[in-house]
This record gives structure tokens, C-alpha cells and sequence, in this order.
């Protein structure tokens, strides 16, 4: 257990499933009130009844990119739980797999608009409707990819790079009363990088030294820590959760 979730409010981003729903999951059994957005409603109602209904969780379908849907969720928040003390910006996309050089420049643009760009909404959205007056913290969830180059997901890694160099400015922007971090994930065994694993689950583990592949339970944890005052002294910082595969390179 962490110390200072207990009846705080949480925005967590791409949250019906995957990582989005282990941070949840884990911000939920830490005492913390929880609201999920994601873009399908009928995931999002599934995971909202799993953790416990509205006197805990509420879901608010949009899309991550939707200014509408980002103002609508902060709202929703401080309404429902009367605050908004943490958000986590979890959605992603990467639409393409392959050489950056080739990568189409609407995908790359829905990469920058969904994997930057919007974090920074959310945190703008956030900051003027709580957190300006009243504190909070903030963790983005970058990747592995953008620590060092991926091929084959290349422009998804920078787009992961922009917004850890994101997350030091606002962290110098928004001290001392607002902290910022990140966590940088290896392969999570997710739906979303299922591709890079299924059907070879052992070879793709075999370059991390903890010989396994990431739970989404892995990230949950390491956000919540983060969020709480157990990590009050902690802002800026980039957190790999990789089980050691960064230590030799990204070939696996």
C-alpha cells in the first residue's frame, strides 16, 4: 500500500482495458475514486461495474484527442467526486508498424496529436479546473521506444521521447504545487502490442534479464507509487519499468 490516495480523485485516460485499467484497478484498491475514459462505451460500462460502480468509478466515452471530451470528463469529475487530484495520461496510438522513412504523414500526425498533443489538453483541462488552486500530481505514460530507437515503431517511440521532454518542462512549470512524471514501459502483455508477442511469448522475453514480459499490473503499480506521497519529493522523472531489457539495447 501507498500513503495519500485515500479519497482522491483520478482521471486515468485509455482506461477500459490493458495498462489504463490495471492503473485504475490498482488507484481503486488504494482508497482513491477513479474516472475512465476510453472511446468504447460498452468496455468502458464493463470496467466501470468491475471496480465497483459509481460510488467509485465512473466511465466517460470520447476520444482522448476531443477537446468536448476531455472538458466533459474534467468536468464530470470534480462533479461527481467534488475534486480532481491526479490524472494519468495513458491513451495511445500507434497506427502503422514499420520504417519511420514510410510512415504516411496523416498517421504521423495522429500519432503527434493523440501521444503529445493531448496530454498536454488533459493537463490544461486539469490545471485550470483544480489543480491550479489546489495541487495535485500527474503521470504520462510514455514507453521503452522512446528511450531508445525501435525499428518498426520508430515515430510512435519519438512521439513517446516528445513526451517525456514534455513532462520535465511542465514539471518545471507547475512546481511546487503540482508534480509530473512518467513511466516508460517495455512490452506490456496487452491487446495493444500483442503483435510483438503472441505466438513467441518466450523468445520475445528472452533479451530481459527478469526473464518475462511486463503486466499491466507492473505499470499500475509503479504510477501509483508516483501519484502518492510516498514519491512527494519526486517530479520530472522518467520511471523505466522494463524488467531490465533497456540495460542491452531493444533488439529483442
Amino acid at each position: 500500500m501507498v500513503n495519500g490516495l485515500q479519497g482522491k480523485t483520478a482521471v486515468v485516460t485509455g482506461a477500459s482495458r490493458g495498462i489504463g485499467l490495471a492503473i485504475a484497478e490498482r488507484l481503486v484498491a488504494e482508497g482513491a475514486r477513479v474516472v475512465l475514459t476510453a472511446r468504447n462505451k460498452d468496455e468502458l460500462d464493463h470496467a466501470s461495474a468491475r471496480l465497483g460502480g459509481p460510488g467509485v468509478v465512473i466511465g466517460v466515452a470520447g476520444k482522448a484527442d476531443d477537446p468536448g471530451h476531455q472538458e466533459e470528463t474534467v468536468r464530470l469529475a470534480a462533479e461527481h467526486f467534488g475534486s480532481l487530484d491526479f490524472l494519468v495520461n495513458n491513451a495511445g496510438v500507434n497506427p502503422r508498424f514499420g520504417p519511420m522513412i514510410g510512415l504516411e504523414e496523416q498517421a504521423a500526425r495522429k500519432v503527434l496529436e493523440v501521444n503529445c498533443l493531448a496530454p498536454l489538453a488533459w493537463t490544461r483541462q486539469a490545471h485550470q479546473a483544480w489543480m491550479r488552486d489546489n495541487g495535485g500530481a500527474i503521470v504520462n505514460i510514455s514507453s521503452h521506444a522512446g528511450v531508445r530507437p525501435a525499428p518498426g515503431v520508430g515515430f510512435y517511440g519519438a512521439s513517446k521521447a516528445m513526451l517525456v521532454a514534455m513532462t520535465e518542462l511542465l514539471a518545471l512549470e507547475l512546481a511546487p504545487d503540482i508534480r509530473v512524471n512518467a513511466v516508460a514501459p517495455a512490452v506490456v502483455k496487452t491487446r495493444f502490442s500483442a503483435a510483438l508477442y503472441d505466438g513467441r511469448e518466450e523468445e520475445a522475453a528472452a533479451p530481459y534479464p527478469l526473464k518475462r514480459l511486463g503486466e499491466p499490473e507492473d505499470v499500475g503499480s509503479a504510477v501509483a507509487f508516483l501519484l502518492s506521497d510516498d514519491a512527494a519529493w519526486i517530479t520530472g522523472h522518467l520511471l523505466v519499468v522494463d524488467g531490465g531489457v533497456t540495460l542491452g539495447g531493444l533488439d529483442g
